[in-house]
């Protein structure tokens, strides 16, 4: 799984504004009067956007906006001048994991599914059908004459001709290009970033006779991009990763000329697209929103930002004795405070050495955070105060989550082909580990950890149980099975009881173990996560996490909802 993650390395921002609600406004997005269980759920906060993120759109004959959302699995229809949502396609469409897209004269969408290497095709009405046209297609536009082409990134290449009815096999026109957001110029050549993960450089292409020219290299100081569009002019438009810059490309002088249209700063660019009228958009993967550049150079939003998919929390007490929320957003670790749900703070990922590689599980570690992430292998410990990473421990294969255990941490680990499950105990330096479970212990994908008194406890999502594996502080020759018939069990907790809280994504609830009696109470459900994953990722897919404060107060990511949910016993 890292291998295709790592491949999502020019998607990740810097950035990220949470739109949260006052307590009216969140208490009233809930309602647990059908709940029997003794507690009540509200939501603590709630993003505004698109769950999933933005990533490629296009605009159909009416201007409407089709946005995809990778994570998402959904593909969104948007009134541009009013933000409206007309319609959403999802996985119940056979959406798979939509990167770029799109539309024909018939408004058939058309769009790149990234991890399963297909091409789909959905017409206005849902209707899909899929071809494999090769591992990693990104891009994907139409050439002047009707023809329909398609590249490979990152991790593989080529350039490729699809037949729009996705019948015929696809055509490899160049097999050494690896090609980023694309569109066809007036001249009938095609235009596409070509980033890598040192420099960026934006080509020209004739398809017809295989011809792959620079146009824009390193000497012109721009650095890393990831798409280049027309507008009704003719002129192309590309951006500047590291500041967020936009910028109009002159064709006719040597060198090009390159003159600014904007910033928009506020984490990564994925995407950008001119409409009908001249009107300039932009999406962004980072923190999921889609904005609109004026003519002065400013923005509007017509997705807000917010989440892009809540996966691990935390709880931990603040120098001045209040409490806060920290929230694992794929690529950005936020803090909130308990008492108002408002943002205190946000670090970002950062592909530097040394940089906070996009969180997708966090656990407290004395003062630190110890992370770990879908999108690289590594496990790193976070100083959240002073924005700096302290450790840094690599090797590891899918690494799913990782605690601290004694004075060593733990990690539960999944393999290359989501076949071989471990975990992994690890001393500080990183360099003596050692398996305590695995698959000849029973484990099939271990994803939840939690630990008290010596005591370790992992989830298995497919096999549905709550293990044991140690003892005192001793890992167990063969692991304990503590619950049973528990559905997709992911995060896990302990309240001030010493009761388990589980996190059942497949039934969207919140379960607790009484060790004592073995009894699972269920004390929350109807909760919106749970997301289907995606094809070539851990079947886990976003984590589900749960943390507890010491006044039993229980926090749980809502991945399809978008939300933290907060719930405590009813007065």
């Amino acid at each position: 799984m890292p291998k295709l993650l790592h491949t999502l390395l020019l998607t990740i921002g810097t950035a990220v504004t949470v739109g949260c609600l006052d307590s009216s406004e969140v208490n009233s997005l809930w309602n647990d009067d059908e709940s029997n269980t003794g507690y009540k759920t509200t939501v603590f906060v709630k993003s505004p956007t698109i769950a999933g993120g933005s990533n490629g759109f296009s605009f159909d004959d009416k201007d409407q906006l089709h946005l995809t959302s990778l994570f998402g699995r959904s593909i969104h229809i948007i009134n541009t001048d009013t933000g409206e949502i007309k319609k959403t396609f999802t996985a119940e469409d056979s959406i798979g994991g939509p990167d770029d897209i799109v539309l024909d004269a018939d408004n058939n969408m058309y769009w790149t599914s990234f991890f399963s290497g297909e091409i789909g095709k959905t017409t206005p009405t849902g209707e899909t059908i899929t071809q494999f046209v090769a591992p990693f297609v990104n891009p994907i536009a139409f050439a002047n004459d009707g023809r329909l082409f398609t590249a490979a990134d990152f991790f593989a290449s080529g350039l490729y001709e699809v037949d729009p009815n996705l019948i015929a096999a696809p055509r490899l026109v160049e097999p050494d290009v690896k090609l980023n957001g694309m569109e066809f110029g007036p001249d009938g050549l095609l235009y596409a970033s070509a980033p890598n993960s040192t420099s960026a450089k934006i080509v020209r292409v004739d398809v017809d006779r295989a011809i792959v020219t620079d146009l824009i290299d390193s000497s012109y100081g721009l650095g890393l991009t990831g798409s280049i569009k027309f507008n009704s002019k003719g002129e192309p438009h590309s951006f500047r990763s590291s500041d967020g810059m936009i910028y109009r490309i002159d064709l006719q002088t040597d060198p090009l000329g390159i003159e600014t249209v904007g910033y928009f700063s506020r984490g990564m660019i994925d995407n950008l697209e001119f409409d009908s009228q001249n009107r300039l958009f932009i999406s962004n993967s980072h923190d999921g929103s889609v904005v609109e550049m004026l003519a002065d150079g400013s923005v509007r939003d017509v997705v807000p930002p917010g989440f892009v998919t809540p996966s691990g929390i935390a709880v931990k007490k603040r120098n001045d004795g209040a409490t806060s929320i920290f929230l694992a957003d794929l690529f950005t670790f936020i803090e909130f405070d308990a008492t108002t749900g408002n943002e205190l703070s946000a670090a970002h990922e950062d592909l530097m050495p040394g940089g906070l590689l996009g969180p997708s599980t966090i656990s407290v570690d004395g003062n630190n955070f110890i992370i770990t992430s879908i999108v690289f292998p590594n496990v790193q410990i976070w100083d959240h105060e002073n924005h700096v990473v302290v450790a840094e421990y690599e090797g590891f294969v899918s690494a799913l989550n990782a605690i601290r255990f004694q004075d060593s941490l733990v990690i539960a680990e999944i393999g290359a082909d989501l076949k071989t499950p471990r975990l992994i105990l690890m001393d500080n330096s990183g360099n003596k580990r050692q398996t305590i479970a695995d698959a000849g212990q029973g484990l099939v994908t271990p994803i939840g950890l939690v630990a008290r008194n010596g005591n370790l406890w992992v989830s298995d999502w497919a096999t549905g149980k709550l293990l044991q594996v140690a003892s005192d502080g001793i890992p167990l020759v063969v692991p304990i099975t503590v619950a049973s018939g528990l559905d997709k069990p992911e995060g896990l907790a302990v309240d001030s009881a010493g009761r388990i809280l589980i996190v059942e994504s497949g039934k969207g609830q919140l379960s607790r173990l009484d060790l004592t009696t073995g009894q699972v109470e269920v004390l929350a459900t109807k909760l919106g996560l749970g997301r289907e994953g995606l094809n070539g990722m851990a079947p886990t897919f976003m984590f589900n996490g749960v943390a507890v404060d010491d006044q039993d107060i229980i926090y749980v990511t809502g991945d399809i909802d978008n939300v933290i949910y907060r719930i405590e016993p009813k007065k």
